[in-house]
């Protein structure tokens, strides 16, 4: 990737690729170890969502539409949760926001240049349209097989969510000199006492 988008972070070290690059970052808009969540504030949310191109600048997010960004935003990083498949999967409750999402928009198809046919969103003006167009990225990534490489940190603490380019996809942590070795480190003080 030659230049770092404005609304990603520059220390990403395990960045997706285009399109769902987009939906990493926007797992990770709650960094649970600094404690900041770019959804949290309005006006944040709103500046973020427009520099991702997610939202038309002269939107303007209600409380209720944040609140369910955020919601789908943990939906979307449970999903990430590999682990989560081993003790019964993601459960409805925590699918919710999502198929709230889908409920609300329509895409529909679009022919692009040398006659490749698209799906889209049929708007791009409000905030569940920007969640639709997430939920459209997702869907394509889940199509061409990139969706199993997205996972997030297998540190509860952390939970980034990070591109896998292992040959194997056995990757789990965001980064192995942090976080793997600190769960390492507590495993190996729990094994000897």
């Amino acid at each position: 990737m030659s230049a770092v988008p404005s609304w990603f972070p520059a220390s990403e070290t395990k960045p997706a690729p285009m399109p769902l690059l987009v939906v990493q970052a926007f797992v990770n808009t709650l960094d649970l170890e600094d404690g900041t969540d770019l959804l949290g504030d309005p006006r944040t949310a709103r500046d973020w969502l427009v520099d991702a191109r997610l939202l038309d600048p002269a939107a303007r997010p209600s409380a209720s539409g944040l609140e369910l960004a955020r919601e789908m935003r943990e939906s979307l990083r449970r999903l990430l949760r590999r682990d989560g498949h081993a003790v019964g999967g993601i459960d409805d409750v925590e699918l919710t926001p999502l198929r709230k999402v889908a409920a609300t928009r329509r895409a529909r198809l679009t022919v692009g240049e040398g006659g490749a046919i698209e799906l889209e969103n049929a708007r791009n003006q409000d905030l569940g349209d920007a969640l639709f167009q997430l939920l459209l990225i997702v869907h394509g990534a889940q199509e061409d097989g990139t969706w199993e490489r997205l996972k997030v940190c297998a540190n509860d603490e952390c939970q980034w969510a990070f591109f896998d380019r292992s040959r194997n996809q056995q990757g789990n942590w965001c980064d192995m000199a942090v976080c793997g070795n600190r769960l390492k480190n507590r495993q190996l003080r729990a094994r000897r006492r």
